[in-house]
């Protein structure tokens, strides 16, 4: 355990003077497996790790869906899902950034993208709320917070990664994301009233509404039908979610070619990010699995257990502490890396803890339940300072807004967020519900 406390230590070492993650993860599992077993095996598992994870079919899912996010994000749906948004919630005062949330929510179902999301939805949305009045804060907070709900909203590249990571299936991960998911649209809803009610000069009223045309009609539409295509498909056996990706991202294609949005540029331009993109995703999770490696040949997740177990610590308490780190990391990792990082010393304990006899009934269902707490916590890193990615995503997309602005904006969205995943843990059945009615 000793070992492997140290290699936590220059971990974060290497991340606070910015060495990339997934390389700092990669040297530190892989000299620290050396030193315990010798060189010739750390380069044996150094090479079968990365020929494993390139060469993986359960992990083409990422890729796929990936592209699919990328070709919806430049088809123009964002800005009907926008528009259909603000015609539901009318003239409402702060109406504009309910629709914001909302629509984050509708692209994030099918773009699983937190950062895709709200770069996107901040070209879109950011111009009518200052058009109409908003206040910086406001209008950057809704969107940074609604673009949190695309790591939870399936299909999600996080939960697939988790998924694998426990071998926990994956069609049940998603299905069990969407009422936590709705939640947290319902949840930001409720902090926009609750924030222009007790500060009214956040958003003036509003007497004109975001104008709708034949193409944003048919966006609206087709982000629907696909998202209901991929769920039906997967959850009525038609194909499994690694096929669901492939077909996604067909039917992506041809939602932006109906619109006629996609051009040769588009096109170039959405495979690219989508190469960089995953190109980073398998460089994290190749350094994981190293770090992964080395933490378990030197006996941490064992000497956790048996300290959680000696000391007769109440499941609820673990839960708690589990959550504080989280908290607390999130304010220096970005979300990927501290899924990566963390889960495989944690998820164990679902296990130990007889999770299945004490609270939700089978070993399975602790590991879903115990995804959801996790991507929620993750969720909230997102918006949480000093680092924030979706934040950071916002201040590069509107540099004319300071960074304490948009931090004071997402303030009420992160308190509505605490509320949640404290409900989320004390009734699991939100969590669990429907993956139990299936």
């Amino acid at each position: 355990m000793t070992e492997s406390l140290i290699g936590f230590l220059i971990l974060l070492g290497l991340i606070l003077v910015r060495v990339p993650i997934a390389f700092a993860m990669a040297a530190v599992g892989g000299i620290g497996f050396a030193l315990l077993r010798g060189w010739e095996p750390a380069w044996s598992m150094t090479g079968q790790v990365a020929f494993d994870t390139t060469l993986s079919y359960s992990l083409s899912v990422i890729p796929l869906f990936i592209f699919m996010g990328n070709i919806l994000a430049s088809s123009g749906v964002a800005h009907g899902l926008f528009a259909a948004a603000d015609r539901l919630f009318g003239k409402m005062r702060g109406g504009l950034a309910m629709a914001s949330v909302l629509s984050c929510g509708g692209f994030a179902a099918v773009c699983g993208s937190s950062l895709a999301t709200a770069a996107t939805m901040s070209k879109v949305a950011m111009p009518s709320m200052r058009k109409f009045g908003y206040q910086d804060s406001l209008a950057t907070g809704s969107i940074a917070a609604g673009g949190t709900l695309g790591i939870l909203i399936p299909p999600s590249v996080i939960l697939i990664i988790y998924g694998l990571m426990t071998e926990t299936n994956i069609a049940k991960l998603f299905i069990a994301g969407v009422i936590p998911g709705l939640f947290g649209v319902l949840f930001y809803l409720l902090a926009v009233m609750v924030a222009v009610r007790l500060k009214p000069d956040l958003a003036p009223e509003q007497e004109e509404q975001e104008p709708m045309n034949r193409a944003d009609v048919i966006g609206v539409f087709s982000v629907i039908g696909l998202f209901l295509f991929i769920m039906i498909g997967i959850y009525g056996g038609f194909f499994t979610p690694t096929e669901a990706a492939g077909m996604g991202a067909a039917a992506a294609l041809v939602i932006a070619l109906v619109l006629r949005s996609l051009t040769p540029g588009t096109f170039f331009t959405a495979l690219l990010d989508s190469i960089r993109t995953t190109a980073m995703i398998f460089a994290v999770i190749i350094g994981a699995e190293l770090f992964t490696n080395f933490i378990n040949l030197a006996g941490l997740p064992d000497a956790l257990t048996e300290i959680v177990v000696d000391a007769e610590m109440s499941p609820w308490i673990v839960i708690g502490l589990i959550v504080v780190i989280y908290l607390i990391l999130g304010c220096v990792l970005e979300s990927l890396s501290m899924i990566l990082l963390t889960v495989p010393v944690f998820y164990p304990l679902m296990y130990e803890l007889e999770f299945a006899n004490e609270l939700l009934q089978d070993p399975e269902n602790a590991l879903i339940w115990f995804a959801i707490v996790v991507v929620v916590a993750t969720e909230i890193s997102l918006i949480t300072p000093p680092v924030g990615m979706n934040v950071f995503v916002l201040k590069g997309v509107l540099r004319d807004v300071p960074l304490a602005t948009i931090f004071k904006g997402v303030l009420p969205f992160w308190i509505a967020d605490i509320i949640r995943l404290a409900l989320l843990i004390l009734v699991p059945s939100l969590s669990l519900w429907l993956v139990t009615a299936m």
